[in-house]
């Protein structure tokens, strides 16, 4: 056997061409079989033990993609040392495969750590805190430093030099590089900012109208903050706007458990009048008033007595009003309402009075923040106020509409004694 090696190397060397490409075919062959050895092996191995545990019902949180990868070093690595070996091979061949070789293990390294880095954050998000303090931006930021690094390398490898000699030269191009990457300098910067003041976090409901966002926060990156909004489109707003311009976070309404009404009905001022005693006692049929006008009778009289005689006619007099018990059983109301929260200020109030009518405004808040479920009890309340108001005599300012013109129309010629034309 071995005096049949040795003929064999004897010949070969009297072939230097042959002995050259066969030298080739033989670490071409060990690199593809180291590759099989690797992924067929070791692969399969590091599935089956994963497949066993509990990370194979979350295929993102398995590092078999960063070892796969990985794993593209070993012919990379046989081929690099090994064309040194390959007899009669020139040397800028054997240094331009070593170079080639080199370059592709500093990119399929640094594609391994991306995927690490991919894999921390996957591991982070599945942390109960994780929103409050998310890291995405910061791995990202992370990633791009390796890239950074990777890229030099790379060069320096394909190029045959130092990456120091690269390194030297970036002092000079600084400026270009910050003119390159401002914008990612300012979005680190901003997502610092908007992390430690704690101002943005997954899941807040921000409002941003200048930018067209209103809705959920579903993802904080380096660059940009993803806003669902209510219609289910995505805006996506540069982090550094957050910093720069306003916006408004809802986040405080929901920690809080209520949801501010704020909301006028505005009344026609020519009804607003005194209570007769008819109404008076017509009015105390309401339970929710029980006990409110006697009180008041008995305020207005103790001040109506302590009048000069002279000053007691009934121009001089105070006297209960409509709109002033409708706005006493308006509170009363709210403070009865199942679906008002009593714990956070409450109140009824006149607001100046404008060409649209007396505004009456009711300020509480709901006990729940659930968006449908508060519409509906805004428009409870407000359905209720509206059907009641006729029996405090008093009316809702409206706009003349069609109808109460076509209505004007029917009774003035009846009251000029003209008329009134066919309908057509």
């Amino acid at each position: 056997m071995n005096d049949e090696l040795t003929e064999v190397l004897a010949w070969l060397q009297g072939h230097p061409l042959t002995y050259t490409l066969a030298a080739l075919a033989g670490l071409v062959l060990t690199a593809w079989l180291a590759n099989w050895v690797t992924r067929h092996i070791l692969l399969r191995g590091l599935r089956r033990l994963v497949s066993a545990t509990a990370l194979a019902k979350s295929p993102e949180l398995t590092p078999l993609g960063v070892i796969g990868r990985l794993a593209n070093v070993v012919p990379a690595l046989v081929l690099a040392i090994g064309v040194r070996l390959v007899p009669g091979l020139p040397a800028a061949v054997a240094t331009v495969v070593e170079n080639v070789a080199s370059a592709f293990i500093v990119l399929t390294v640094a594609l391994a750590l991306s995927g690490t880095l991919n894999l921390v954050n996957a591991l982070y998000q599945r942390r109960p805190d994780a929103h409050l303090r998310p890291i995405k931006g910061y791995i990202q930021v992370v990633k791009i430093a390796v890239y950074v690094i990777a890229a030099i390398l790379v060069v320096a490898s394909l190029v045959d030099r130092s990456p120091l000699i690269l390194l030297s030269g970036l002092g000079a191009m600084a400026a270009v590089l910050l003119l390159i990457f401002q914008d990612t300098l300012l979005s680190l910067v901003a997502s610092v900012q908007l992390s430690s003041n704690d101002m943005v976090r997954v899941g807040d409901w921000i409002e941003m109208p200048q930018l067209n966002a209103d809705g959920d926060v579903i993802d904080i990156a380096l660059h940009t903050v993803k806003v669902q909004n209510w219609d289910k489109t995505i805006t996506n707003i540069p982090t550094k706007r957050l910093i720069s311009d306003s916006f408004r976070n809802w986040r405080g309404m929901r920690e809080a458990g209520g949801r501010r009404i704020k909301r006028s009905l505005f009344l026609d001022q020519q009804s607003i009048r005194f209570l007769t005693d008819e109404e008076r006692h017509r009015l105390d049929r309401f339970a929710l008033l029980d006990g409110y006008l006697p009180a008041k009778e008995a305020e207005l009289e103790a001040w109506n007595a302590s009048l000069p005689g002279g000053e007691r006619d009934i121009v001089n007099r105070r006297r209960v009003t409509n709109i002033g018990t409708f706005r006493a059983y308006v509170d009363r109301y709210l403070r009865k309402h199942p679906g008002i929260h009593q714990q956070m200020t409450l109140m009824v109030r006149q607001l100046a009075p404008t060409s649209d009518g007396l505004p009456l405004e009711l300020y509480c808040f709901t006990n729940t923040t659930a968006w449908v479920a508060y519409e509906g009890i805004q428009s409870d309340i407000f359905d209720h106020l509206l059907a009641i108001l006729p029996e405090f005599g008093l009316r809702v300012f409206q706009h003349p509409s069609g109808a109460d013109m076509r209505a004007l129309g029917e009774h003035l010629p009846a009251l000029s004694g003209v008329p009134a034309p066919p309908v057509l």
